[in-house]
């Protein structure tokens, strides 16, 4: 893979996607306008929020900065899409997909580039710990596991950070939670999915990057820290049980064909049934759940 460009100097545009983001912003920024690497576009979209995010985002003298506000919620993954396509229109050598509700110290996009070019990789991710306790791994490597419908697994999840995980390598899977890519991945493999709106849009792009032959490095040398869950809607909401069930039967049908999704729907029906039945789901969630997969058919 020809690499013509020295780490320090590619232009990185920096694609974030906010929605009522405004408690968490503040430290996404601080962390942003420090890092050591300055070549870099923010690419903030929003999704119609009705706290002070966009005041906020006015409010920030920085010129490297692009708002895009969009009147209605785009999700996330069509909100990924419009700050990609800004970055690719302006000539960016890489994109950094990065959620707003964490921080990162200065040296996190100089590492993850200098990373890139040193295994020669399409894409790379860092080290993603707990923002609070700091010390707990969330993602540190990642694979796909095909024989459960491609279910992924974070390596070292929940882990004390003991150094066990310090050594760069290949993965099959990172959470665009954060992660670095090359602009060519873009022309080979597309944009996100904007289907999925939210929730597994991120598998089903790093498993077309993986069925391609992409490369993706995890580089414990960068890290960053997630405030897990601090923007999400409650789990066991409407809409996300709506969209987890949804989904999961779109992503099957797109990358499995009809007749393993339709075995895998099966199988994960019985499964919400039977938590019924133990009555560890109530009722009204099992009927959003049934009705949702009916709709990933629709879907697909």
């Amino acid at each position: 893979m020809d690499d013509p460009c020295m780490a320090e100097d590619r232009k990185v545009g920096v694609v974030t996607v906010t929605y009522n983001s405004a408690q968490v912003l503040p430290d996404f920024l601080r962390s942003l306008w420090s890092q050591t690497h300055q070549d870099f576009m923010l690419y903030a979209v929003d999704n119609a929020s009705k706290d002070s995010t966009l005041d906020q985002l006015r409010a920030e003298p920085d010129r490297r900065l692009t708002i895009k506000p969009s009147p209605s919620n785009l999700g996330v993954a069509e909100g990924n899409n419009v700050g990609i396509r800004a970055a690719l229109e302006d000539g960016c050598d890489a994109v950094l997909l990065i959620n707003n509700d964490v921080a990162f110290p200065p040296n996190l996009i100089s590492t993850l580039l200098e990373s890139q070019q040193a295994h020669r990789s399409h894409m790379v991710a860092p080290k993603m710990m707990y923002h609070e306790p700091s010390n707990i791994i969330w993602w540190a490597g990642g694979h796909f596991q095909p024989a459960l419908g491609y279910r992924v697994v974070h390596e070292g999840l929940n882990q004390l950070d003991l150094g066990q995980r310090d050594q760069a390598i290949p993965a099959e899977y990172s959470p665009t939670c954060c992660v670095l890519i090359r602009r060519e991945v873009f022309a080979k493999i597309g944009l996100m999915d904007a289907k999925y709106f939210v929730y597994c849009d991120d598998t089903d792009f790093m498993l077309r990057a993986h069925k391609a032959g992409l490369v993706l490095y995890y580089e414990p040398a960068a890290v960053l820290y997630h405030k897990v869950g601090s923007l999400t809607k409650p789990s066991e909401s409407p809409f996300v049980v709506h969209l987890l069930a949804r989904n999961r039967v779109y992503f099957w049908l797109k990358h499995l064909g009809k007749p393993l999704a339709c075995f895998y729907t099966a199988s994960l029906s019985l499964i919400y049934l039977a938590k019924y039945c133990l009555r560890l789901k109530p009722g009204p969630i099992l009927k959003i759940q049934l009705k949702a997969m009916l709709d990933g058919f629709r879907l697909a």
